[in-house]
């Protein structure tokens, strides 16, 4: 797995050029509102699929712009090729390429890489986290002066609207409110301690499958909300946090 995991983050990193080298990329409305997909998006997944599948050939692929068949039992690649497409598109440099290894659908490798930041967050099961190869680990810091990143979940008006709710509690019993347009790159940060909860309300596993195990590798809490399937089969929204947030972010979300 160590070696596989390197060629993954070669790959990954690849990848991230692809995305620094494009410019202007032709921009497709998908379902929902505010949905976009770029030429971008297609270009990284595919160059992403042919690597990886290279490197493990019996290896399913479940990746955000394709049909996807459920999940097996066996090895799959779960692949987000530009997790913020809507950050990308506007230039705002926080978008990432997200790539979780599953077995049993659950994850055992998970690759998140911003390379508009040049930093590559990864976690092999049992074996903790990393950014840039040097250990990470979540925060000690109390909800009363936490910084709490909200997920806004545009493609769905009422999930969108209890959202917002949940997140003026959240205003009134932390510090203060993040938004960043990539639930990856939430989940890595909440991993390294620049925040300390994260939540929302409505997400596909391509969003979270490597950022969870980032997590949870970094001794934070990640779970899944509102579904009776296992999280990575299904659409569903998540809490992910440190240890001293996790009972007063429960409470306030009402799990």
């Amino acid at each position: 797995m160590e070696e596989l995991l390197g060629k993954i983050c070669e790959t990954v990193r690849s990848a991230g050029e692809i995305i620094l080298n494009s410019h202007k990329a032709a921009v497709h409305a998908k379902e929902g509102h505010f949905n976009y997909v770029t030429d971008t998006d297609f270009k990284v997944q595919e160059f992403l699929k042919k690597e990886l599948l290279s490197f493990l050939p019996t290896a399913g692929f479940y990746a955000e712009e394709q049909e996807n068949a459920c999940l097996p039992d066996s090895y799959v690649f779960v692949v987000d090729p530009i997790d913020g497409t809507i950050n990308f598109m506007r230039n705002r440099k926080c978008s990432v390429v997200s790539i979780a290894l599953l077995e049993h659908k659950m994850p055992i490798i998970g690759v998140v890489f911003n390379p508009f930041t040049d930093e590559m967050f990864t976690a092999e099961k049992g074996k903790g986290a990393f950014c840039n190869g040097q250990p990470i680990h979540v925060s000690g810091v109390e909800l009363k002066n936490a910084i709490v990143s909200v997920g806004t979940s545009p493609y769905n008006a009422e999930l969108s609207k209890r959202g917002m709710e949940i997140a003026a509690k959240f205003l009134s019993s932390a510090g203060d409110l993040r938004r960043t347009g990539s639930a990856a790159q939430d989940l890595c940060d909440v991993a390294c301690g620049r925040s300390d909860v994260y939540y929302e309300l409505q997400l596909s596993p391509w969003d979270v499958a490597a950022g969870s195990l980032i997590v949870q590798e970094a001794g934070g809490v990640f779970i899944s909300i509102g579904h009776n399937k296992p999280f990575f089969e299904s659409v569903s929204g998540v809490l992910a946090c440190n240890t001293v947030c996790k009972d007063m972010a429960v409470q306030i979300m009402e799990l």
